[in-house]
């Protein structure tokens, strides 16, 4: 895709990439720009300032932060941008990702982290999310998010529960 990218897709460490990248084929698949880094907000705090601060003058219209564990990296987006972040907890360990879903999901009034559901479903969420988002402005991709929708309604709507036997 040559067109500069709208939404940021950053996550904590490599191995969060098996889940954000639903984000990204989300995003492809709508022909919407994206761009993913590596920002780790415990190990390169530097470069998340310099990201999240930098993020709407590059042209970014929204952030998705995918953490797993401790979760910061979305809430610290948040507090370093006027940009929408939306956070994806990233499947961990420990806790089945219950305990990234808390720390996402519980920012404090002033911050705001929207935030999704645990790993694959999450990441495709935010992606569509984001798509709504631009799509606002967009009349194009307005109707690309109308016709997925309207398919699926349509799926739905034609499948059958096979007999019992």
């Amino acid at each position: 895709m040559d067109a500069a990218p709208v939404v940021g897709i950053i996550m904590g460490s490599t191995s969060d990439w098996p889940t954000l990248e639903h984000a990204a084929r989300t995003l492809r698949d709508f022909g919407v720009a994206w761009e993913a880094e590596v920002v780790s907000a415990h190990r390169t705090p530097g470069k998340l300032v310099t990201y999240s601060q930098s993020a709407s003058a590059r042209g970014l219209k929204c952030i998705i932060a995918g953490a797993g564990g401790a979760a910061h990296l979305p809430g610290m987006t948040a507090a370093m941008t006027e940009l929408p972040v939306l956070g994806v907890p990233v499947q961990s360990k420990t806790l089945n990702g219950v305990d990234s879903l808390l720390s996402i999901v519980q920012m404090p009034a002033g911050i705001p982290t929207a935030t999704f559901a645990i790993g694959k479903a999450g990441a495709i969420n935010a992606a569509l999310f984001a798509i709504a988002m631009l799509a606002t402005e967009n009349p194009a991709l307005a109707e690309k998010l109308r016709a997925f929708r309207q398919n699926q309604t349509d799926t739905v709507t034609a499948a059958e529960l096979p007999p019992l036997d």
